[in-house]
């Protein structure tokens, strides 16, 4: 973890030995492309800029989660129709699961990993999609037939923490439309992850 008493909320680059632009392009490069920190090496090498892997491993750790929570609120507003899903992948050799959310026009709206698959998982992930910035209330969210989202929505309208006016909507096939949309859209990431 990043020791946050020595951050400098002006100036989050000093006292690093490289320029802030160089520090963004190398982390933007990582977390929008599939590249390796060897490859993100070779391309700052090829710019004339020399340095290790282990080191961009270091900014990508102390810098996406801030670049994230910065460029959030500058997203473009979403649709009212979002399509909800999970998938599982293996991470070093653990199964974990993939919710993710889109809009009706392909556009990511979050994505969060989960070691379990139950009704907790669904109902914090749907927590983190409703208090996005970027986020409008959504007329009607579409599912696939996992029977852990219709409870998880059913708790967060009851604590008024997501809108009543909601509707949830359970799609056979659901996982195969939106896997078509979201390979479309970004298929260097599809393939990287599946």
């Amino acid at each position: 973890m990043v020791n946050k008493k020595h951050k400098d909320e002006l100036n989050p680059f000093k006292w690093k030995h490289a320029v802030g632009e160089i520090i963004l392009w190398l982390v933007r490069w990582y977390s929008r492309y599939a590249l390796s920190y060897r490859d993100l090496k070779e391309i700052a090498a090829e710019r004339g800029f020399g340095l290790d892997h282990s080191t961009i491993y270091r900014w990508v750790q102390e810098y996406a989660s801030e670049i994230n929570k910065r460029v959030k609120p500058y997203l473009k507003s979403t649709c009212d129709s979002w399509k909800v899903d999970e998938t599982y992948l293996k991470i070093k050799g653990n199964w974990h699961y993939l919710y993710r959310a889109i809009d009706k026009e392909g556009n990511t709206l979050d994505w969060m990993l989960s070691r379990n698959r139950n009704k907790k998982s669904a109902k914090r992930f749907f927590k983190k999609l409703l208090g996005n910035s970027h986020t409008v209330d959504p007329r009607v969210i579409n599912v696939d037939k996992s029977p852990t989202f219709p409870p998880a929505l059913s708790e967060l309208q009851a604590e008024n923490e997501a809108p009543k006016k909601t509707k949830l909507r359970a799609i056979k096939y659901l996982a195969l439309l939106q896997k078509n949309i979201f390979s479309q859209k970004y298929p260097s990431i599809y393939f990287s992850i599946n």
